[in-house]
Parts: C-alpha cells; sequence; structure tokens
C-alpha cells in the first residue's frame, strides 16, 4: 500500500472536527461571543457598521483558531484578562499610571512593553544556550519567556489602545498607526507564528535564530522610544481614520512576521547544510532538526506571508481608492509592496512549479528579508510620498 493511501486512510478514519472538541472548547466559544457582544453594546457609540463587522468576524475567527490550537485560549485569556484589569485600574484617570503599583511596573502600556521587550531578549539567549547545552528544560524555560513576552506585547498594545482615549475621545485609534507600534505588532506576530512552528514541528533548536530578529525589532522599538519619544501616543492623520486600518495593517503584519521567520530558519538551513558538509557529526549538526523540515517550515512561512500579504495589499488598495480617489498611484510605498509581493510569488512559483529546493531558496529567503525589511522601513527613511506619515 503506498503512502497516499495510506494517508487517506488515516484522513477518512479520522473523527469529524467538532467531535474532537472538549467541554473547555465549547465554553471558549461562547466566552469569546460574549465577549465580543459585551465590546459591541459597551462601545457602539466609537464603531460604524464596518467596524462591527470585523468585530463579529474576528470573533469567529478566534474561536476556530483556539480550537485547532488550544493554547491561543489560554494566551487569549490571559491577555484578555489583564488587559481589562488594567483598563479598570485606570478608570478614566491617565495620569494613574504614574501612581499606581500595577500601572507604573506592570501593565500600562510603557510597562508592558518593556517587559515584552526584556523578555524576548532575554528568551534569545536562553535558546542559544539550550542549544549549546542540548538542554529540552532549558529550551522549555526560552519557549515560556517568548509567551510571556508575546502575551505582555499583546496587553501593551491594547491598554494603549484604551489610553489614547483616556487622552480625548479624537485621540483614541487602534494601535498600528505608526513605527513604533507596527514594530510591537511585527515582534508578537513572529513571535506567535514561531510558536506555532515550535509546536507542529516540535523542535524548539530553531528559537535562538527566529528571536534574533525579533530582539533586532525590540532595539529598534527601545531607541524610537527613547531617542525619538515615539512611545507618546499623537492624533492620527486625516488619512489613518479609518476602518481599512484596523485590517489593512495587521493583515500586512502577519505577512512581515512570516517572511522574517522564513529568512532567520534561511540562515540556520544554510549554517547547517555548511556544517553537515564539513562535519557531520559536529556541534551544530547533531543539534539541528532536519533540513527537509527546516526546507518544509521555510516553505509553509512564506506560503502563509504571501497570502496575508496578498490579502493586505488587495485591502490598501481598496482604502487607497476610498482615501485618494485611486486603486494605485505608483506611490514609493504601493512600488515596493509590488516588489515584494512579486520576489514572493516568484520564489513559491519556482518550489511549486521547478521543483526547487535547499539552498538556492533559502539564501533567496535572506535576500527577501532585506527586500522586505527595505519596503517596511527603508522607504519610510528615504523616500516620500502618500505614506510619508511613518518616516523616522
Amino acid at each position: 500500500m503506498s503512502m497516499s493511501e495510506d494517508s487517506m486512510r488515516e484522513l477518512m478514519e479520522r473523527p469529524p472536527f467538532l467531535k474532537t472538541l472538549h467541554l473547555s472548547d465549547w465554553a471558549w466559544a461562547v466566552l469569546v461571543v460574549i465577549a465580543a457582544i459585551f465590546t459591541h453594546v459597551t462601545y457602539s457609540s466609537l464603531m460604524d457598521s464596518y467596524e462591527i463587522g470585523i468585530l463579529y468576524l474576528s470573533a469567529i475567527t478566534m474561536v476556530v483558531m483556539g480550537w485547532r490550537w488550544r493554547a491561543l485560549q489560554v494566551l487569549t485569556l490571559v491577555v484578555g484578562g489583564l488587559s481589562l484589569f488594567a483598563i479598570n485600574l485606570y478608570g478614566n484617570e491617565l495620569g494613574l499610571a504614574q501612581t499606581n503599583f500595577f500601572l507604573k511596573f506592570l501593565i500600562s502600556s510603557q510597562s508592558a512593553i518593556m517587559w515584552m521587550s526584556a523578555l524576548y531578549v532575554l528568551a534569545t539567549v536562553v535558546y542559544f544556550l539550550g542549544l549549546f547545552r542540548r538542554s529540552e528544560f532549558i529550551n522549555k524555560v526560552a519557549s515560556s519567556m517568548v509567551w510571556s513576552g508575546t502575551a505582555m506585547g499583546f496587553i501593551g498594545l491594547m491598554v494603549r489602545w484604551r489610553e489614547s482615549y483616556l487622552i480625548h475621545a479624537d485621540v483614541g485609534h487602534i494601535p498600528v498607526s505608526n513605527l513604533y507600534e507596527v514594530f510591537i505588532l511585527f515582534a508578537v506576530m513572529t513571535a506567535l507564528i514561531y510558536l506555532h512552528y515550535e509546536r507542529r514541528y516540535k523542535t524548539r533548536a530553531l528559537g535562538g535564530f527566529v528571536m534574533l530578529v525579533i530582539s533586532a525589532a525590540v532595539g529598534f522599538i527601545l531607541w524610537y522610544a527613547f531617542s525619538k519619544g515615539a512611545h507618546e501616543i499623537q492624533p492620527l492623520v486625516p488619512a489613518l481614520k479609518s476602518y481599512w486600518m484596523k485590517i489593512h495593517v495587521p493583515a500586512n503584519f502577519v505577512g512581515y512576521g512570516a517572511f522574517a521567520l522564513a529568512a532567520m530558519v534561511g540562515v540556520a538551513y544554510l549554517l547547517l547544510d555548511s556544517r553537515r558538509t564539513a562535519n557531520p557529526d559536529g556541534f551544530f549538526s547533531s543539534r539541528m532538526p532536519a533540513l527537509d523540515i527546516l526546507d518544509d517550515i521555510m516553505y509553509k512561512s512564506i506560503a502563509l506571508g504571501f497570502a496575508f500579504f496578498t490579502i493586505a495589499t488587495v485591502l490598501g488598495a481598496m482604502w487607497a481608492a476610498e482615501a485618494w480617489g485611486g486603486y494605485w498611484s505608483w506611490d514609493p510605498k504601493e512600488t515596493w509592496a509590488l516588489i515584494v509581493w512579486l520576489n514572493y510569488a516568484a520564489w513559491l512559483h519556482l518550489r511549486l512549479t521547478k521543483g526547487w529546493r535547499g539552498r538556492p531558496l533559502a539564501w533567496w529567503a535572506v535576500v527577501g528579508l532585506f527586500v522586505t525589511l527595505f519596503a517596511f522601513l527603508g522607504v519610510n527613511m528615504f523616500l516620500s510620498g502618500l505614506h510619508s506619515y511613518g518616516e523616522l
């Protein structure tokens, strides 16, 4: 019997998905729906019909994702619980961030983001220590740090959202409007995607490599906050006052995060490939997953990133039509977004139709990170256009 027939039989014998759900999964679904209804009722005066649609679609997505990956249920409950606790502590007084112990040192937006930063950098070190010592316990500690840092990052963004409204209702906005905020989003999305692959492939050996790019993002966040004062909440420019921002920007940064993860896996692939050729039983070769696994993670990450980046590009064109009267204007940001899209479209095309594998695509994934980085950050630094609101 062939492998395909075995796989088919396994698929046929697998119970229907709904029958695999536990009572806790249904409780999770009910809780998410109640939370969505509560949010709608409480903040309906601040939401238009499109934003209400986004709210309920997000709730459905969260239910399904929580069913597929139960660790997300725990993460969401922690983030939601601590965010609500922080919001309740604030009441209507933003100044309490300087006097209340929990807000000042733990769960105001700035405190939470500082915790996120520290945990991510420490996790990077601990992952490499676990790789060096070949210690599963140390690797689990590192993984726990990433989960904790991701929770604190999301808490920081959620509380920052509320803080913007405490400044003034006209200032309030979802915290994805400038480079400081989207770098935080990039860090937590990249970490969350990595944690998914860590669970799926049952290996933590790649943690240090992936966390390097997240630690670099943390370095930018800290520099941008302390040297530019970017952590201070500012009113939105008129072009960003749109429900489109709530879906376009997060979709973009799922793409950016997946592309960054693929690049760092590509770095690990190239190092492993060279070392296994020179010394198959050496230190590095004996500790890393098989090259086929790294190749598969690269492929799945880029496929995921490409799907979300495509969605984000289409949404961006629709937003542009509403804001500026045209779907496409060859603005530098739009042009470089197209370059990024074509780059990864070609990557996927060569893998799927020409059978490319291994080193060439690993190098391409690494180079692709620099192309993406320029589209993400370089355009804001060196070029001007309709998207000039995000410059350094």
